[in-house]
């Protein structure tokens, strides 16, 4: 007996000392609600010095008090052997490591079976990169979703570089690091950041990357030097100008609604909305023509937009819509813009011929030929000191009852890459409406046209457009740019030529409302 009470005075004496030995954090994690033993696990990280009670927010605490007991054991394990040296938001990485636990064990479970360890991943050679953050001064800021190296480099006082500032860089070998990255491009111009998208579930890289540099020249350098480069033996790169989209297509609005029902509508699901863009109807200029633009104030935004609208859950006004991205379209460089000898004019009326147009531009210098489609135009000059006269002077000038939107058009895009995107859009769109149970979609909504990419890739769908495009094949006569004809809005049966080309198999002859007016660099 007086064993048995010595074992068990023994015991509780062991248990005091545990209990000293907590901090004094530890209550607080068991008033919050957490389990003990979860309580102390994390009451054990915080005496490494890794996390401190202060660095946890309400959402991680909350995730921890709802995951089961032996998963937040295990997901406090992972974190642990995590190297936090360079995690500036440790709450946030650990809610990113508890989501991927969740996702490891949705996929085992679904296979029958447990899901069996992952192998070794090599990991970045610290050494390495503490050198380069020595000699840069830049800083890096690690989560479950990216590494991101600088933003903004040190000292800087200038703007945030702006559109084709950025490239994308694809087939990065998986095991590849900033430490192997950043002097490579560091050779073209000053790296602003270079962010390098890593995948949870393997612990690896995702094979691609964003590099922005300060100044346009510098990726544009870039491109020239990098694409297709051997980075490793039997490894080449791709490297191409990337495009950071803010704007998204919606399809299926009301025809009745105006800009100011709609941007009041839209900033009630998600912040940051600057513009609506809608299109009257050629036929009825007080309706809409099923669709619009948002503009967004950052691609962030405009993420949080399409994921929130994109749901199929939210109606407006009782109707159904569609949600994609509006990809941008990749802007001419400044030498090919500098011989453009044709107007883009928008916002037409059906009173104003191509007569009418020829005459009132032809004040200033000879018009080779004019081409209207609808309510735009295509306005052909002789001499480009002429067009651009033109364009000053009549630019938001009314015309027909209506003012008139003049600027100079773009040179029509790559044949190849317009096919494979509107072929992707096309794509997307249809698997939208399976998901949704739809019917087809109607002959007045355009399918080929802005949408798409992913958030950001190299190229993508184009929404809506200021400059026309005019190698469409209404605007086009043919000649000045050879090889570079637009697919065939006829389908594959007709010939390839001038405005023409074929393309695979249509399912049914298109309609042609994505050839209406265009604003922005977006075309639908």
């Amino acid at each position: 007996m007086a064993e048995g009470n010595g074992e068990l005075l023994q015991d509780e004496s062991m248990k005091i000392d545990v209990e000293a030995e907590r901090t004094e954090d530890y209550q607080k994690l068991i008033e919050y609600g957490l389990d003990e033993k979860v309580a102390a696990k994390l009451d054990e990280i915080y005496k490494t010095g890794k996390l401190a009670h202060v660095d946890l927010d309400e959402r991680a605490l909350d995730a921890l008090k709802e995951f089961p007991v032996d998963g937040a054991l295990n997901v406090l394990g992972q974190f642990l052997d995590s190297n936090l040296e360079h995690v500036s938001n440790k709450s946030a990485y650990l809610c990113g490591v508890m989501k991927t636990y969740r996702q490891k064990s949705r996929a085992g479970s679904s296979q029958g079976s447990a899901t069996p360890a992952p192998a070794a991943v090599k990991g970045p050679d610290e050494e390495k990169i503490k050198l380069i953050l020595d000699r840069t001064g830049y800083t890096l800021d690690v989560t479950t979703g990216q590494r991101k190296y600088g933003g903004p480099p040190p000292g800087w006082d200038g703007s945030t570089p702006g559109a084709g500032c950025e490239v994308f860089c694809g087939k990065i070998p998986k095991d590849m690091y900033e430490d192997e990255l950043i002097p490579l491009f560091e050779e073209c111009g000053t790296i602003w950041d270079l962010r390098l998208m890593m995948d949870p579930m393997t612990g690896t890289n995702r094979g691609y990357a964003f590099v922005t540099f300060t100044n346009r020249d510098a990726a544009q350098v870039a491109v020239q030097k990098l694409n297709d480069y051997e980075i490793r033996k039997g490894k080449k790169i791709g490297v191409t100008i990337s495009y950071n989209n803010h704007r998204l297509f919606v399809g299926y609005i009301p025809k009745n609604r105006d800009r100011d029902d709609l941007f009041e509508e839209f900033t009630k699901h998600a912040p940051g909305l600057m513009e609506v863009i809608i299109y009257s109807s050629p036929d009825d200029k007080k309706k809409n023509r099923g669709f619009c633009f948002l503009e967004y104030e950052s691609h962030k935004a405009a993420s949080l937009a399409k994921r929130r609208l994109g749901t199929g859950r939210i109606k407006v006004w009782g109707c159904d819509i569609i949600v994609d991205w509006a990809d941008p379209q990749e802007e001419p460089d400044e030498q090919t813009m500098s011989k453009v000898k044709v107007l883009y004019v928008r916002n037409l009326t059906q009173d104003i011929s191509e007569e009418k147009l020829k005459e009132s531009f032809e004040a200033f210098g000879k018009v080779e030929r004019v081409k209207k489609i609808k309510d735009y135009a295509f306005i052909h000059f002789e001499d480009r000191d002429n067009a651009v006269k033109a364009m000053e002077e009549l630019d938001g000038k009314e015309m027909g009852g209506s003012n008139i939107e003049v600027s100079l058009a773009k040179p029509p895009s790559d044949k190849k890459k317009k096919e494979e995107i509107l072929r992707a859009r096309e794509r997307r769109m249809m698997q939208m409406m399976q998901v949704r149970g739809g019917s087809m979609v109607p002959a007045n909504m355009p399918l080929r046209g802005p949408a798409g990419q992913g958030p950001r890739t190299g190229t993508g769908m184009r929404g809506p457009m200021g400059r026309g495009d005019y190698g469409w094949p209404w605007a086009w006569g043919g000649g000045t740019w050879p090889g570079r004809w637009p697919p065939s809005p006829w389908g594959s049966g007709q010939q390839s030529g001038p405005g023409r080309s074929s393309r695979g198999a249509w399912s049914t002859t298109p309609s042609r409302p994505w050839g209406g007016s265009r604003q922005g660099k977006f075309t639908r």
